[in-house]
């Protein structure tokens, strides 16, 4: 395999929006895909919550955005508002969430052609869920430890796209039965369960990885 490329800043413009100063944008990572047949089009990885200490150094949000460059998509992960050099406020609230990631789609949907594949982990997952059905371009979704009594399941069925989803089986904050439950009506849904992992991936963060790169390639 190709060896693989180097991440580089990005600068995610934010709209302006009381409470951010004129001009406020987004921290991000911007990583080309891996190989020399070019892009298979785009990926936007959300980290975990803000409040909680999520960043984009999350160690599963780079095992995603890391699995989908090595799959032949140029990605972008990113830091929420009032982490690390974003601009604002850490925010708990799904508007800000929203807006954060809808922020980061759209710098990818300026500089990649072809479909574009919303990725997040746990926080992160439920705004690329949220702002995956109202995207033209969004064609696959990678939700990784999604808290499913957050997840609008009868939306995501609607919605009609592949989507991959991981979790642990320890997971407290993800539990299984629930999850399989609320996604019983999505037709392109292939769930992954991890045995022996909880919410944090100490273990099984390989298989993550190993999961969202099969999955993307196939």
């Amino acid at each position: 395999m190709s060896p693989r490329p180097f991440e580089r800043p990005a600068t995610i413009a934010l709209p302006d929006t009381p409470g951010l100063p004129a001009g406020a944008s987004l921290e991000g990572l911007w990583l080309p895909p891996r190989g020399e047949d070019g892009s298979r089009g785009g990926a936007v990885v959300a980290p975990p919550h803000p409040l909680m200490g999520g960043s984009m150094d999350s160690p599963v949000a780079t095992e995603i955005a890391l699995a989908a460059s090595d799959a032949g998509y140029t990605t972008v992960r990113f830091n929420w508002r009032g982490v690390g050099a974003s601009a604002g406020t850490p925010s708990g609230e799904t508007g800000d969430a929203d807006a954060d990631y809808h922020a980061a789609l759209e710098f990818v949907e300026e500089s990649v052609d072809g479909p574009i594949v919303a990725c997040g982990y746990s926080w992160g997952a439920l705004a690329a869920a949220r702002i995956a059905m109202r995207a033209p371009r969004v064609r696959r979704l990678v939700l990784v430890a999604p808290p499913p009594a957050m997840l609008d399941g009868p939306a995501l069925a609607a919605w009609g796209h592949p989507m991959l989803v991981i979790a642990g089986d320890r997971d407290g904050y993800v539990p299984i039965d629930e999850l399989r439950t609320g996604l019983a009506g999505a037709s392109a849904l292939e769930l992954v369960v991890l045995e022996g992992v909880d919410h944090f991936f100490m273990k099984g963060l390989g298989e993550v990885g190993r999961s969202v790169r099969r999955w993307l390639e196939g």
